[in-house]
């Protein structure tokens, strides 16, 4: 995946409380995705200026990136092509499960409880 960084930061934005990273999967997706930010903008330079990216796997995105935010964060692969945009939100089963927002809620102490008590009686 390609991911536009800005100040050698990866480039993200803030839709529905989540962070989302921009990744593409080609230099082409991304070029569409610089001419859809000029047009927006207005300048017309957005487009045409060199874009500095990293080169990433999206498995490495989903499964370190991504937790390593410390928040709600998701992938958000290829924006600016209307039929082939996706979007990996922080859910179960996309992202490890301590970065996952429908996780279950883990017990104080780290150890899950199941109605047992110390005797092994329920």
């Amino acid at each position: 995946m390609l991911v536009p960084l800005d100040r050698g930061r990866l480039w993200t934005g803030r839709f529905g409380g989540v962070r989302w990273v921009f990744a593409f999967t080609g230099e082409e997706a991304l070029a569409r995705f610089a001419q859809e930010r000029a047009r927006e903008s207005g300048n017309a330079q957005d487009s045409a200026r060199p874009w500095e990216f990293a080169e990433l796997l999206g498995a490495r995105l989903l499964d370190e990136v991504i937790p390593a935010m410390g928040e709600p964060a998701g992938l958000a692969v290829d924006v600016a092509d209307p039929y082939g945009a996706m979007l990996f939100p922080p859910a179960l089963g996309i992202v490890p499960e301590e970065a996952a927002v429908d996780a279950p809620a883990r017990p104080v102490g780290g150890t899950e409880t199941t109605g047992a008590t110390a005797g092994g009686a329920v």
